[in-house]
């Protein structure tokens, strides 16, 4: 039976964008669906190296070289205390933990052909990628928000949308759900579940001619992305240079606290950065250029991620939290890997049920399950992460977590290590580390998708 599509992508995010120029350029015929007229602001504006070679492989990394964007050669961590590392054979048994930095040319990473990725604008970098899928022969549709999924015909999946204050209908052989956090086919299919660890509430800004200097401790650290630790428990602050002198700055906590404090946004912001006075001093002098935004449903999962004609790629399958800048590269290896299963049942059976994206499921489930507990262990105890980075033995395993290279392979040794001296801490309320555990425990087992 005839359909107008062989593949409708629900949103044109990364995930989407990304998923359409790899299907447009296997011959595939594809609709990408935007609620939204781009370009438009958007949160998560730091990359990792593993999103290099997906860029390359859909033709859109001369677009974003062309850019400018800041190249982000590193990342740095710091702390509002100093703590001592024990012995366990930790390296540098004498010094005191309160930063930490690593550079991405300490380690090579299969398909990354530099030693830096880049911290980018969303609203550009987003629109460079949309036009790159529309470029590779994909049909754009902005301003088209998509209503219902109707899977009732074995045959066909039709999509309702609104387009102009009017209905419209488009058929295809699947979907490809990439809506985000939006999680249309989540919501539709009632398959979306709450994080059992995580409530997590971002509250982010724009200054310009912020000190970025005055925060690093070498000049070569100022254009790498910071997350500042607070003094409150599971509290962090991000920086990110979004040009020469503008510098994205946003506060991640959780729900529950922010509601606790019972202020205002801009209220709330400045009562947390006077908890670490070099950053209030550094703030206070820069200029807010945007209004605060809050982003609240950061947590959550989903029980399925793929099923007969659709699969759920990016946001619209999973998000944890952005403490490692994991979300842009989960969107686009996720449509990488999961546009693998397809194109080849396009080119083979044309058989688009569950059991063909067998492959995706079980490799995002692996990365993503990667990712979680790298990011619980250093909520549960940051502390533990600069030692890891510090450590000769654990610093190149901890960086390959940290370039996101977790799709292909076996899981990291690191993780194991983490575990074995996390254990130790919480079962001995004499290490010199207890003080330092934070409030949410690891699990038992990653949530299930």
């Amino acid at each position: 039976m005839k359909t107008d599509f062989d593949v409708i992508v629900i949103g044109g995010g990364p995930a989407g964008s990304t998923a359409a120029a790899y299907l447009a350029n296997a011959g595939m015929e594809v609709c990408l669906l935007e609620s939204e007229i781009f370009p438009r602001p958007h949160v998560g504006e730091s990359l990792v190296p593993a999103a290099t070679p997906v860029l390359v492989e859909t033709g859109a990394i001369e677009e974003v070289d062309a850019a400018n964007f800041p190249k982000k050669y590193g990342a740095a961590w710091t702390a509002p205390y100093a703590a001592r590392v024990p012995g366990n054979g930790f390296a540098g048994t004498s010094h005191l933990l309160g930063h930490a930095t690593v550079q991405f040319v300490e380690r090579d990473q299969p398909g990354v052909d530099r030693d830096y990725t880049y911290h980018v604008d969303r609203g550009k970098f987003d629109l460079i990628l949309l036009k790159n899928a529309e470029a590779r022969g994909a049909e754009v549709i902005c301003g088209a928000r998509v209503l219902e999924v109707d899977f009732g015909d074995p045959e066909i999946v039709t999509v309702s949308s609104r387009v102009a204050g009017q209905r419209v209908q488009h058929t295809a052989r699947m979907v490809v759900d990439a809506s985000g956090r939006q999680t249309m086919l989540g919501r539709q299919l009632k398959t979306k579940v709450a994080d059992p660890i995580f409530n997590q509430y971002a509250l982010h800004t724009w200054f310009e001619d912020l000190d970025r200097e005055a925060l690093s401790t070498k000049h070569e650290e100022v254009d790498y992305i910071f997350i500042h630790w607070l003094p409150a428990k599971n509290t962090w602050i991000w920086q990110i240079p979004i040009t020469e002198t503008i510098t994205s700055v946003g506060i991640v906590t959780q729900k529950e606290q922010f509601a606790a404090a019972g202020a205002g946004r801009e209220e709330f912001f400045w009562d947390s950065v006077r908890s670490r006075p070099e950053l209030h001093e550094v703030l206070t002098k820069a200029r807010r250029v945007r209004p605060f935004k809050a982003e609240g449903d950061y947590s959550y999962a989903m029980k399925q991620i793929c099923g007969d004609r659709f699969v759920l790629i990016g946001d619209a399958a999973r998000f944890v939290d952005p403490i490692f800048s994991s979300g842009v590269s989960v969107a686009l290896n996720s449509a990488r890997i999961a546009c693998k299963d397809i194109i080849a049942a396009y080119k083979g059976t044309g058989d688009y049920s569950k059991a063909s994206f067998a492959t995706y499921e079980t490799k995002l489930r692996k990365a993503v399950s990667y990712w979680y507990e790298f990011i619980t262990v250093f909520y549960r105890l940051n502390v533990l992460f600069t030692a890891f980075v510090a450590d000769p033995r654990y610093r190149i395993d901890t960086l390959r977590m940290l370039q996101g290279d977790v799709y292909d392979g076996e899981e990291p040794a690191v993780l194991q290590a983490m575990r074995e001296v996390v254990a130790s801490v919480e079962n001995d309320p004499n290490h010199v580390w207890h003080p330092f555990l934070g409030t949410l425990s690891m699990p038992v087992a990653a949530p299930s998708f």
